[in-house]
């Protein structure tokens, strides 16, 4: 019996020992034929995350970020200890200790499976996790597992165990397209990880085993169970004490969606960037944790914002109340309700309405004659009084209300879905309405081409259209500068008189008259130049061009860097028919502002990847001598690639080409400081005089209203600034009458320029070459010893008017008359 027993434990002992030597020679072979496939240890340490593209402004405020993945790496020394230990509770108690697998663990979630029918605690440590993650397809085959396992043993010989958590933690998905517990921290409680709770903390850490499952937004009930298993272990690996633990479990759910959240306003400079990045890094543009500094300044932005949003609310309303942007039938709701109104199923109704600027959606759910009642998307109960209305009459037409209002039922009904927003001075909420009407604003460095400051329109995602950039209109008067400078440039003065009279040019061919007028269809007779440009009178507009010829003006105006294509070959010219983007506009005029040196605007000042290497420097930036160690721009090649087509148009180059213009055309600074000088004064006496209340004497600008008020401009500088607000309808119609742009743009110019501008410094120098002399304001000639009506004026040297004794001439009058070949330029 005792042989037979010792006979039987030697066959099994010598199953055992085969079956050991058969599973061995197994994985040996196995693992023989699959390690030469496993990464290089050099790869495992040099894993790149994929991080999403950031655009900042200049003083670094987040703009925007593109990309699928929403992911903010964060080092391992910036991780709480209490995160750390909610994760290796959850998922990998022995982490410590273990060199990659755990069989322990393996075993504990073979039982827990066993036994209960689910896992707890997942059978593969964080280091296969990490494993599986960076390197091995989700595929669920055995040979998938073996790689994992095998890659496991290879990453802990590699990395410290720091290193690895680091890993994991950066590259998890915790849902809602977060990756990396700092993306999930800012998503599920929009704060740093740092400023979590232990119960916050813990909800998150139980997320990387079933991210929907036990999402705290979408499932809170299976996220506390989760929460509250994490923490009793932690609590039974002495991680917390059991006062800790207890009121962990007694917090409430807090999660809630936040979006990935800009520090300023800039989406559409921050698309433009995007676009020319885009064209510089194609393939890992948007996973290679790009960051783009743009000149935009965050100050300058936030005022140009807010200066087009409150006038183009102040224009909609001027013209009267455009109605409900929806209506609702919210009867049967509101007469099954014993409270007369349910504010849940209310709200529930403006879910699809989203917020537009401070525009906030709201239902209109009673109205009396002296008030209306409404409540907000946000749960804002809102009463409304008559005498707030009053503003409302009903738009007709852009020039026609309807009756005055009085009471509240003769705008507002029950189901109205409409705008509301806080009066900043009075805390009072006000009816408001979404504009029609569009505006855009450029400002630009002149110094150096440094866009500023860019809005598009009225708000990015109701248009994504970039009417800065894109909207080809007419510039009208604000166009004039450059056919006056070319007046001087051709003997011209300041002082030289042109006749202000009609003018008529006959089409024999289509029997029609072109009889060009002057706003207001008034004609003043002889007038002197500068007075003429303030005053913004068309007529001698034309007799200029007349006098000049059509292709010498073009070829003068093109110095300012005006595509031809785009400007008109006739008469037309005179009164600003080129079609020109704001973009455009406010390039020319900088070269102006800035004395004659033509610039082309840039929006990128450099670019640098994840490692905080510089991969692209802007050439003409401050900061071009800033390099890294480990980046030279210089020789980067991507950021050497061809052009492609650009975001502004085919005027201006793409941002990586984009520099001050080596060949600077012929452009006379003493035309450019007389011009400055007669500019200043449609600030001071002519049609932008509503800038007066900057008390600044050091500005100059121009306004700009094409027929029928179609589009209206202002465009104005200084040494330092200059900008460009442009107004008007995306399909072209008449904006109103008196909707000049002293009245539509100008404003929105002046509220940027309060904010915009720096202090006031003397910034103009004077060129050699100007004399200054004391002139009858009548004639424009040198004025008599004694003249008491006499005034001052500015001339180039060689075109300063003879002593009066020398003086035989008569005042300049110009009247071309009616050339037979006007109509050729004309037409």
């Amino acid at each position: 019996m005792i042989q037979a027993t010792f006979k039987t434990f030697k066959i099994t002992v010598y199953l055992i020992f085969s079956a050991i030597c058969f599973v061995s020679l197994i994985f040996s072979g196995v693992t023989l034929c699959l390690i030469p496939n496993l990464p290089a240890v050099e790869e495992i340490q040099d894993i790149q995350l994929q991080v999403p593209l950031k655009i900042f402004t200049e003083d670094g405020k987040l703009i925007a970020e593109y990309g699928e993945k929403h992911r903010t790496p964060i080092n391992y020394h910036e991780i709480p200890t209490n995160f750390v230990n909610a994760l290796i509770s959850a998922e990998d108690n022995r982490f410590w200790e273990h060199q990659g697998v755990d069989l322990i663990g393996l075993a504990r979630a073979a039982f827990q499976l066993a036994t209960t029918g689910s896992i707890k605690s997942g059978g593969s440590t964080i280091t296969m996790q990490v494993a599986k993650n960076y390197f091995l397809s989700r595929e669920k085959t055995f040979s998938r597992k073996f790689n994992e396992i095998l890659l496991a043993l290879q990453i802990e010989r590699s990395l410290s165990k720091e290193q690895i958590l680091e890993l994991y933690l950066n590259k998890i998905y915790l849902g809602h397209r977060s990756y990396g517990i700092a993306a999930a921290a800012r998503t599920y409680y929009g704060k740093p990880v740092q400023e979590l709770t232990l119960a916050q903390t813990a909800m998150i850490a139980g997320l990387p085993k079933a991210p929907s499952a036990y999402n705290p937004i979408r499932n809170p009930e299976r996220a506390i169970e989760r929460r509250n298993w994490i923490l009793d272990r932690m609590l039974a690996l002495n991680y917390i004490t059991s006062t800790q633990n207890v009121v962990a479990k007694q917090s409430p759910v807090t999660a809630k969606y936040h979006a990935p959240k800009s520090e300023i306003d800039a989406l559409y400079a921050a698309d433009i960037a995007r676009a020319e990045a885009l064209n510089m890094f194609p393939d890992d543009i948007y996973t290679g944790g790009y960051k783009i500094f743009t000149s935009i300044n965050s100050t300058q932005q936030a005022a140009g914002l807010e200066a087009i949003a409150t006038h183009l609310e102040d224009y909609s309303k001027r013209h009267g109340y455009l109605g409900p942007e929806d209506s609702v039938d919210i009867t049967a709701l509101l007469n099954t309700q014993d409270s007369k109104t349910d504010l849940q199923s209310l709200t529930a109704l403006l879910k699809d309405y989203r917020q537009v600027n401070h525009l906030i959606p709201a239902l209109v759910w009673e109205v009396t004659n002296d008030e209306a009642n409404l409540i907000s998307r946000n749960g804002d109960l809102i009463s409304l009084p008559t005498k707030q209305l009053t503003w409302a009459r009903k738009y007709i037409s852009a020039d026609k209300k309807g009756p005055r209002v009085r009471k509240a039922s003769d705008v507002l009904a029950s189901g109205d879905i409409v705008r509301v927003y806080k009066d900043q001075e009075t805390d009072e909420w006000r009816l408001g309405q979404l504009p029609k009407a569009q505006a855009a604003l450029v400002a630009i460095n002149p110094k150096t081409g440094a866009i500023n400051a860019l809005q598009g329109g009225f708000e990015f995602y109701s248009s994504k259209f970039n009417r800065a950039t894109s909207a080809r209109r007419q510039a009208g008067s604000a166009f004039k500068p450059f056919i006056y400078y070319s007046a001087l440039e051709d003997g011209f003065t300041a002082a030289s008189i042109v006749n202000d009279a009609p003018v008529v040019f006959q089409d024999k061919q289509l029997e029609t008259a072109w009889r060009p007028e002057n706003a207001g269809g008034k004609f003043y007779g002889p007038t002197r130049l500068r007075q003429a440009l303030y005053q913004s009178r068309n007529l001698i507009s034309i007799r200029i061009v007349q006098t000049l010829g059509i292709k010498q003006t073009i070829d003068t105006v093109k110095k300012f860097g005006f595509s031809e294509q785009h400007l008109p070959k006739d008469l037309s010219i005179a009164l600003g028919s080129a079609a020109v983007t704001p973009l455009e506009l406010a390039t020319a005029y900088s070269t102006i502002a800035n004395g004659g040196t033509n610039i082309t605007p840039y929006l990128i000042d450099h670019i640098e990847d994840f490692n905080g290497n510089i991969v692209y420097q802007n050439p003409n930036t401050q900061h071009a001598t800033r390099t890294n160690d480990n980046s030279d721009p210089s020789n980067n090649k991507e950021a050497d690639k061809t052009e492609s087509s650009t975001p502004f148009g085919d005027h201006t180059p793409s941002a990586q080409s984009i520099e001050i213009t080596s060949e600077k055309p012929e452009i006379d600074p003493r035309s450019i400081y007389i011009i400055t000088d007669m500019m200043k004064d449609v600030i001071k006496l002519g049609t932008g005089r509503r800038a007066k209340e900057l008390d600044r004497d050091d500005i100059a600008g121009k306004t700009g209203t094409t027929n029928d008020q179609v589009d209206a401009w202002f465009s104005g500088f200084n040494g330092d600034l200059v900008t460009t607000v442009w107004v008007g309808f995306d399909s072209p119609s008449t904006l109103g009458r008196n909707e000049y742009g002293g009245r539509a743009a100008l404003p929105i110019w002046i509220d940027f320029m309060k904010k915009a501008l720096p202090p006031y410094e003397s910034n103009t120098k004077q060129p050699e070459g100007i004399v200054t002399i004391r002139i009858n304001p009548t004639t424009g000639h040198r004025a008599l010893p004694g003249e008491k009506d006499a005034i001052f004026e500015i001339f180039r040297s060689e075109h300063v008017p003879p002593p009066p004794e020398e003086d035989n001439a008569r005042p300049v009058l110009i009247d071309q008359g009616h050339p037979t070949d006007v109509l050729d330029e004309l037409f």
